[in-house]
């Protein structure tokens, strides 16, 4: 069963729960979402307060996937760019599918998900991220039409004598005009 998507949702417990238990799976399961297991609801929910202050000021938007069940299933962040020579992009953050779900094609339903909801903004032509590199995600994020535009090696430390590289992927936004 496909995922339902729904952008700005209200930030009820229910969303707010959810969100927070499917960042500690996925970081608990090896996924490169900001943290290294173990992780715990209370380590996460700090870093979920900044993305809801950056909500209700406007400058993020909440791409939620709703699982058949009503739960939080898959998660993106699009941040805006305040930097007037770079507001025709925008960032996608904490990108992010329940280990359960994986494998059923909901990642690139996501990704899907943020082109059109990012390609429904106002000036916005491209989507950059960034990720770890050494995990294969570069790979899946080419698959889903977006290139490798930067790399710095060993930018990320996930522990001491293990730097990973930091990739960043742009996807330029078709023209819907």
């Amino acid at each position: 069963m496909a995922l339902v998507f729904e952008l700005d949702p209200a930030v009820t417990p229910v969303l707010r729960d959810g969100v927070v238990g499917l960042w500690v799976d996925v970081s608990n399961a090896g996924g490169s979402v900001g943290f290294v297991p173990p992780v715990a609801a209370g380590d996460v929910r700090p870093e979920l307060v900044k993305h809801f202050v950056a909500m209700t000021e406007g400058r993020t938007r909440l791409l939620v996937g709703w699982d058949e069940e009503g739960g939080v299933a898959a998660t993106a962040f699009i941040t805006l760019n305040t930097h007037r020579l770079m507001k025709h992009w925008v960032w996608l953050y904490t990108v992010m599918v329940h280990p359960r779900h994986q494998g059923k094609g909901y990642g690139r339903d996501l990704l899907a998900a943020a082109e059109v909801a990012a390609g429904g903004l106002d000036g916005v032509d491209a989507i950059r991220l960034t990720c770890r590199g050494g995990e294969g995600l570069e790979r899946f994020y080419a698959s889903c039409g977006y290139k490798e535009v930067g790399r710095v090696p060993g930018a990320i430390r996930v522990a001491l004598g293990d730097e990973r590289d930091d990739i960043t992927m742009l996807l330029p936004l078709a023209r819907r005009d």
